[in-house]
């Protein structure tokens, strides 16, 4: 299949964010890959239609794709990540970097204890910057709804961060 060159500007431009809000979904790198590559390739067989707002079109694949593969993840075994080796992250000025990389590593682990709505919702408002109306029309929600899970989400988000902080201050002190 030939693609328009709209599509690979559009591609260009707006993969990485993109990919930002799969990992956000799905919490797992390769998921998040494989769940923006199925993404952009059903928006490219409807580019036709997809071309007017591309965003927002894979934005909507990507959320309905994140739905089914927690269906079936139900399904199957749960996968375990294999442990980090925190050997390869020491040396001069890389523990500024070590540090961000934690903090973005404890809200990302946050976010995947949260219930799928309220994920969606989270990742939606706050890292993708939609409105209240965009999020519920989005994921077929009232505001009101989307209102209430992102509260929710939030108060969570808070205990599990500030456990998490709790948790590291035990172990490095």
């Amino acid at each position: 299949m030939r693609a328009d060159p709209g599509f690979d500007e559009f591609v260009a431009a707006h993969s990485t964010m993109l990919l930002r809000s799969a990992y956000l979904l799905t919490g797992d790198r390769g998921h998040a890959e494989d769940l923006l590559q199925t993404a952009l390739l059903r928006t490219l067989r409807h580019w036709s239609a997809a071309r007017q707002a591309p965003v927002e079109y894979v934005r909507r694949v990507l959320v309905n794709l994140s739905r089914d593969r927690i269906r079936l993840l139900g399904r199957r075994p749960r996968e375990s990540p294999l442990p980090a080796d925190p050997d390869r992250l020491s040396g001069t000025g890389v523990e500024s970097y070590a540090d961000r990389l934690g903090e973005r590593r404890r809200v990302a682990q946050a976010l995947a204890c949260l219930p799928t709505r309220q994920r969606q919702v989270v990742v939606l408002r706050f890292f993708e910057d939609l409105s209240v109306a965009q999020t519920a029309d989005l994921l077929g929600f009232s505001e009101g709804t989307v209102k209430s899970y992102t509260s929710r989400a939030l108060a969570r988000l808070r205990d599990l961060l500030a456990e998490s902080l709790t948790e590291r201050e035990v172990s490095h002190g």
